[in-house]
């Protein structure tokens, strides 16, 4: 049956009767958010079913407007979901789009349906429905990018690789142990959304437009109806909060902070000049004049994604810094900000999950740099300490002149002959060259949190533990 033309042009009829002439143009332009905010209609169509539920037990509402009204409610969210819904700018945002639908599929009683609540209460619940739902989707995601990492750290934990300070080579590590510090980055992340999703885990509506309501409602019922774990406590800040929304957003931030370092170092470890890794063909693309070219541009892209999620996060401080209580209208400006930080973030977890689980380890290149640029030298320092009694400074002095006179012949630390050694200091013995070689060097690390192949998969078995918890509570 075809449907009847839609009647839905104008937003005048839903403000009621204080409006007597059509906003203009521009400010139907300006003030319209259901371009953006169309993405709210599951929660926006939940949180209404479990309004109309909560007053129908309540008795404030009829069991038969009640049982129209979700049967309505049910029909737009088949149509959104079929692409067959008419959006109307006219109509402003969500809520009067499905409002004004509902009010075509059912008549009068769709009007009953916003008793008791406000379109502030009920903007702030969609949003934090919303959030939350992307909060627990990265929290999952991000699991899968630590369990990636724990693959290569527990079949590298004594891959030895060089570590670096200011990307100069400093001391000798592991890749495994190199994966692990992003394990520890990654879960950090994963903690603040924990953290994140139990401080948004109550529920706005009810709250009205900021004052509560005159009905006796049940807003217990509607937050448990919805998945939340409480009420919110005040009608004022439940309309106006944002925090959710910004905690979200500085997570996000982080985050993906986290990524482009990451991906940083993918880039520099891809070139031939480090050949650490291979990209697979999967995340990698060439180019149009050069056929020998193969570019890591997923990892760019990550890389640069980091400014727009950052600038997201600033965007929506300064829309929130200076507003009074309750609800502004400037608040619109909230949504845009969340869903572009949650689109991008989510495409570069993705990506770097995809890259880090495919990529190739070259660890013949990492063991030779791993060597290079005198990484050995903090040893031969310990070493004088520890067998000799020297304080560290005089230690550190006698190896740095070691290093000079390695560096004027063009060899390593561990190819200067004893006596060379002896002339820099007499105490030293053959038994030095016990510590001056890059795994002797990682396998001495044995602090806790250090390099030591043995710590590395003790960290590893510990996240493999954490995840299997996880696991099993799901």
């Amino acid at each position: 049956m075809a449907r009847k033309p839609s009647t839905r042009h104008s937003s005048n009829k839903m403000w009621g009767g204080r409006f007597s002439d059509r906003p203009d143009a521009v400010m139907e332009a300006i003030n319209a958010s259901i371009g953006f905010d169309q993405k709210l209609y599951a929660q926006d169509i939940a949180g209404s079913k479990a309004h109309a539920t909560m007053l129908a037990e309540q008795g404030i509402l009829s069991k038969g407007d009640a049982k129209a009204i979700l049967k309505g409610l049910d029909t737009i969210l088949s149509e959104i979901e079929a692409g067959k819904f008419q959006f109307s700018t006219a109509l402003e945002d969500i809520h009067m789009n499905v409002e004004a639908r509902l009010s075509e599929l059912i008549g009068p009683a769709a009007g009953r349906l916003h008793t008791a609540r406000s379109r502030n209460d009920q903007v702030a619940v969609d949003f934090r429905l919303w959030v939350k739902a992307q909060a627990e989707a990265m929290h999952g995601e991000l699991g899968r990018l630590i369990d990636a990492l724990l693959d290569h750290a527990e079949i590298h934990a004594a891959t030895v690789m060089p570590g670096f300070t200011h990307l100069q080579t400093a001391q000798p590590v592991t890749f495994g142990h190199h994966c692990m510090a992003y394990v520890e980055m990654f879960a950090r992340d994963r903690s603040r959304l924990t953290d994140a999703i139990n401080r948004m885990d109550e529920c706005p509506l009810g709250a009205a437009a900021l004052a509560g309501t005159g009905f006796a409602i049940d807003r217990k019922a509607t937050a448990k109806a919805l998945g939340f774990r409480e009420p919110t406590r005040n009608s004022l800040d439940s309309v106006s909060d944002r925090d959710f929304a910004l905690e979200f957003l500085a997570f996000a931030s982080i985050c993906a902070t986290h990524l482009s370092r990451m991906a940083e170092e993918l880039v520099i470890w891809s070139t031939p000049q480090f050949n650490f890794v291979r990209m697979s063909d999967r995340f990698s693309t060439g180019s149009s004049i050069m056929p020998q070219k193969k570019n890591p541009d997923a990892a760019e892209l990550i890389r640069a994604k980091t400014g727009r999620i950052n600038g997201d996060l600033v965007a929506l401080l300064t829309v929130m810094k200076g507003l009074p209580l309750t609800y502004s209208k400037d608040m619109q400006e909230d949504k845009e900000a969340v869903f572009d930080s949650a689109e991008n973030l989510e495409l570069a977890i993705a990506a770097m999950t995809g890259m880090v689980a495919s990529m190739n380890i070259n660890t013949d290149a990492m063991k030779l740099a791993a060597g290079s640029g005198f990484s050995i030298a903090t040893d031969l320092a310990d070493w004088l300490v520890r067998e000799t009694g020297l304080p560290f400074r005089e230690a550190h002095h006698v190896t740095g002149k070691a290093v000079a006179l390695a560096e004027k012949k063009g060899c390593g630390l561990e190819n200067l002959s004893l006596s060379e050694l002896q002339k820099l200091n007499g105490r030293i013995t053959a038994a030095v060259f016990d510590v001056l070689s890059v795994e002797k060097s990682v396998a001495s690390r044995k602090s806790y949190g250090g390099t030591a192949p043995a710590n590395v998969k003790r960290q590893a078995a510990y996240w493999r533990k954490q995840r299997a918890k996880e696991s099993n509570r799901r």
